[in-house]
C-alpha cells in the first residue's frame, strides 16, 4: 500500500516538473517571436522590394512609390477583423487623397477577392500575393498587420492587429 502511495507521488511529482517546464518553454518561444516582430519596428529597416498583381491583371511595384510614405496592410478575405478594418482603411485612403499611398496585399488570393472588394467598395490597391514570398520576406505571423513606410522606403511603424480610423490616424502621424 505505501509503495502504491510512493508511486502514485513520485507519477505526480514528475508530471507537474513537466507541465511547468513545458509553460516555461511556451512563454520564451511567445517572447522570442514578439521580439521578432518588435524589432522590425524597433530598427528601421529598408521595406523588402516587389512587384505583384492587382485582381485586374495591373502590375504594382513598391519601388515606384519612392518619394512617398505608403501604408502596407496584409490581410485575408476569412480573417474577421480585417474584415472589419477595411471600412476604416476605406476611410482613411478617402481622407488621404493621395498624401499617403495604401496598398493592401492580400494572402489568400485564391479566394474571390474581387467579389471582397466590390461588396466592401474598396477603392485602394489591392495586391496578390500569389506565391506567398512577400508575406514571408515581411515575417507576416498574424492578419491583419500593417506597416508605415517613409518617403525612403523605410520601415518606421509596425501594427500587429486591426486598428479603428482613429488608431489609423494616429499610426500615421509623425
Amino acid at each position: 500500500m505505501i509503495k502504491k502511495g510512493v508511486l502514485v507521488t513520485l507519477f505526480f511529482l514528475v508530471f507537474s516538473v513537466a507541465v511547468v517546464q513545458a509553460i516555461g518553454k511556451g512563454q520564451q518561444n511567445t517572447d522570442s517571436v514578439q521580439s521578432e516582430s518588435t524589432a522590425i519596428t524597433d530598427v528601421s529597416i529598408k521595406a523588402p522590394n516587389f512587384t505583384l498583381t492587382t485582381p485586374e491583371g495591373k502590375k504594382v511595384n513598391l519601388a515606384d512609390y519612392q518619394g512617398k510614405k505608403v501604408i502596407l496592410n496584409f490581410w485575408a478575405t476569412w480573417c474577421p477583423p480585417c474584415k472589419a478594418e477595411m471600412p476604416a482603411l476605406q476611410d482613411l485612403y478617402e481622407r488621404l487623397n493621395g498624401h499617403i499611398e495604401i496598398l493592401a496585399i492580400n494572402i489568400d488570393p485564391e479566394n474571390d477577392v474581387s467579389k471582397f472588394v466590390k461588396e466592401h467598395n474598396l477603392t485602394f490597391p489591392i495586391l496578390l500575393d500569389q506565391t506567398g514570398k512577400v508575406n514571408e520576406s515581411y515575417s507576416i505571423l498574424s492578419v491583419p498587420t500593417t506597416f508605415l513606410l517613409d518617403e525612403n522606403g523605410t520601415i518606421i511603424k509596425k501594427q500587429i492587429g486591426a486598428m479603428t480610423l482613429e488608431q489609423m490616424e494616429a499610426f500615421i502621424a509623425t
